[in-house]
């Protein structure tokens, strides 16, 4: 999943050849997982049509500030679009709109909603050489980057004119990649990678067997969702779950057991600027697995249970520079044991719930939890879905990592 992904992208085209890309680049935004409406100077409907973007965004294509044709047409708000977006992305940007943009001149809707725009707003140049090079230009380039807006360079090749040198637009594809990469490098998890453990593990009797727990998994999803859109490199250790994730940075390792989740989890926590154990790994394992299916042939069945290994302990023996979280679930003397787990287990933030809360623990979509960390601060939170939990827990530790 793309970082534009539920994204409101506004796409302001202007009028030079290299509008025809528009079309593909529509179709890129989208494919994305983004929602583009698209504004359009008067003159730029001679290179691309509205007909064929408001097609491919499933939204009208706004020219003008009301129809001429329909009088009792309701008009077309610049503030509206300038609020909807969270992106506005301008291309091409022709020299004449970009001086206008420059200058403040406001002769037509597109401009109109980009001096009322209050979101990031992207430009990408479009002109003939001899056009790109002049020093008019090249203070329109200035002036807009240091109003904030930012520039999506153009490439050399052969242009309408032509001649070839600088003046051709980005290509859609290269549009779209500046973009996310530009997003992506301002997040504050960029360059940074999470690994986290969700779900349970199921620990076999025989082969059709097994000692389970009720984790559904849901909140290690939240929490790599969560990371991934704040820019880092996630690795996901699931158990067995019915909970998916598709997100490009995103990595779901599945696993089974116990075994299975420590031998995962040492193999990519070297690696590792932060890891957050959530899952509900198995104390217990069963000492002998049957290699057949146990009969039921008496009333009573007896088994002998060993240790399962400490996932948690043993990556806390091991820690270097990594930031360790943990999870404590309990039902009573909830801070003592979550102190204690704390401590002994050489963590640097552990996440208390308890299962006396109404709304927390496992299966539910919601969560109440109390974070401690390494100096015995703790921080409590109301009931809150899982997602807005884990937006919690990050912004703890990046104000950690930060302080």
């Amino acid at each position: 999943m793309s970082i534009l992904s539920g994204k409101k992208i506004l796409l302001g085209i202007s009028a030079g050849i290299a509008a025809y890309k528009t079309a593909s680049l529509v179709r890129l935004f989208i494919k994305a997982g983004a929602d583009v409406k698209v504004v359009m100077t008067p003159a730029s409907i001679d290179f691309v049509t509205p007909l064929t973007l408001s097609t491919l965004s499933k939204h009208p294509v706004v020219t003008s500030f009301y129809n001429e044709e329909d009088e009792s047409a309701v008009w077309n708000s610049h503030v509206e679009l300038g609020l909807w977006a969270d992106l506005f992305v301008i291309a091409p940007a022709t020299a004449n709109t970009m001086s206008k943009m420059a200058n403040g001149t406001c002769d037509n809707l597109l401009l109109a909603t980009y001096l009322s725009a209050k979101c990031p707003v992207y430009f990408a140049p479009a002109m003939d050489l001899d056009m790109y090079k002049h020093p008019s230009t090249a203070q329109s380039f200035k002036t807009l980057q240091d109003f904030g807006n930012i520039m999506i360079p153009a490439t050399s090749g052969e242009l309408a004119s032509g001649l070839v040198g600088e003046g051709r637009m980005a290509e859609p594809e290269d549009i779209v990649l500046f973009i996310e990469n530009h997003i992506l490098g301002n997040l504050p998890l960029y360059g940074k990678k999470v690994m986290i453990t969700a779900g349970p593990t199921y620990e076999a009797i025989d082969p059709v067997r097994f000692i389970g727990n009720h984790s559904s998994g849901k909140m290690g999803f939240e929490l790599a969702k969560t990371a991934a859109n704040l820019g880092a490199e996630v690795t996901l250790i699931s158990g067995p779950t019915n909970q998916s994730l598709q997100h490009s940075a995103v990595n779901i390792i599945p696993i089974i057991s116990a075994q299975d989740m420590y031998e995962q989890a040492h193999l990519y926590f070297k690696d590792t600027d932060i890891a957050i154990c959530a899952a509900a790994v198995a104390d217990y394992k069963p000492k002998e697995v049957a290699l057949q299916k146990i009969k039921k042939d008496d009333s009573a069945l007896t088994l002998e249970l060993e240790k399962t290994k400490d996932v948690l302990a043993s990556l806390g023996a091991i820690k270097s520079d990594q930031f360790l979280v943990g999870f404590a679930l309990e039902t009573n003397n909830e801070l003592e044991h979550a102190k204690g787990k704390l401590k002994r287990k050489n963590l640097d933030l552990i996440v208390l719930n308890s299962l006396n809360d109404a709304g927390a623990g496992f299966k539910s979509n919601t969560n109440k939890i109390t974070l401690i960390d390494a100096q015995e601060c703790i921080t409590e939170f109301n009931l809150k879905s899982k997602a807005e939990v884990a937006q919690d827990i990050f912004n703890d530790i990046l104000n950690k990592l930060h302080a």
